[in-house]
């Protein structure tokens, strides 16, 4: 395991089998150094999210986003059915109501994310909901009770400061899909303040999958409002989008689960970059620089909440495990 992984996150989690990710991926990655395994998982999870998203955009000119979540929801799910039954007592929970909880943000910012997407600039969308962990420390201050000071209270700032440089209010119109990505990062903020609060006693696979059973229904009674069947091109993208989305969310919890947040946050830009490049190779969008700057400060201030994160949870940690570390 990696060198940020406490002995209490060893007996939570077990490795990921096999049949989660790419065998050949997964058998690579383990064979790696130890540190290089969180950041390893991390642009594999980077690589994955920047082709759905890229898929999205190509689907969206076949069906509605608001059917592109059910496809998204529905393949995902069969590609996590082989790991659900390796592992039959994944969907334990003793903690449903926070999965619901979870589930319901999360479905909201999964129908916004795909409607920016295939609305919207992708690089900005991105950069707009790479807000999303600010948007959730100060969720935390207001429902978990957390204490903030100068420091993070500064980073936070930055990091709204960077939204604005992307928005640029007055000269870049707020169109639907701008509207949606803002709405988006809003709602993923809840979902990452619930994930904070499962995480603690449930293993992420789980939360996970739970994710993708609770949206399920749902999107699949929201989907027959705007129900066309998908032309036969259209399929391989479908099906394409689910495994991204399943793949892309256990390389992240993956990520997290071998490496503390600081490791593998900056990891995170390889995604913009991704993205920024996707746009303009494929859908011929422009490289805006204030996107690129505010998007910078954006993901900057992240990347120093969780080392803040980091820091403040090595000083709460009991003596016990600190020395455990030193070992």
């Amino acid at each position: 395991m990696g060198a940020g992984v406490t002995p209490a996150r060893r007996r939570l989690y077990s490795p990921l089998p096999p049949c989660s990710t790419p065998a050949r991926m997964n058998r690579l990655i383990d064979r790696m150094p130890a540190g290089a395994r969180g950041p390893a998982w991390m642009i594999l999870s980077c690589f994955a999210f920047a082709t759905m998203w890229g898929l999205i955009r190509l689907a969206s000119r076949d069906l509605s986003p608001f059917v592109l979540v059910f496809y998204r929801n529905a393949f995902g799910l069969l590609a996590l059915t082989p790991m659900l039954l390796r592992n039959p007592g994944l969907m334990v929970t003793s903690r449903l109501p926070v999965h619901v909880r979870r589930a319901t943000s999360g479905i909201i910012a999964t129908y916004c994310t795909f409607y920016a997407v295939s609305n919207a600039p992708m690089a900005v969308a991105l950069a707009i909901n790479y807000s999303a962990p600010l948007f959730a420390t100060v969720g935390a201050v207001l429902f978990l009770g957390e204490k903030i000071h100068g420091r993070r209270i500064g980073a936070v700032l930055v990091g709204f400061a960077g939204v604005l440089v992307v928005l640029r209010p007055g000269s870049m119109p707020m169109t639907p899909g701008i509207a949606a990505a803002m709405i988006s990062a809003v709602t993923t903020a809840f979902s990452l303040v619930a994930i904070k609060q499962l995480v603690g006693s449930d293993d992420s696979r789980s939360v996970t999958v739970w994710s993708f059973v609770l949206m399920l229904p749902v999107s699949a009674a929201v989907a027959l409002f705007w129900w066309k069947w998908p032309a036969p091109e259209t399929w391989p993208l479908l099906v394409a989008i689910g495994i991204c989305a399943a793949v892309g969310q256990l390389s992240m919890s993956r990520a997290f689960q071998l490496s503390e947040a600081t490791a593998v946050m900056p990891y995170d830009f390889v995604r913009f970059g991704l993205v920024t490049l996707i746009g303009i190779t494929m859908f011929d969008e422009r490289l805006d620089a204030f996107t690129l700057i505010g998007g910078a400060l954006v993901i900057g201030s992240t990347i120093y909440l969780a080392y803040r994160e980091a820091v403040v949870a090595r000083s709460l940690r009991p003596a016990s495990q600190v020395a455990d570390r030193a070992l």
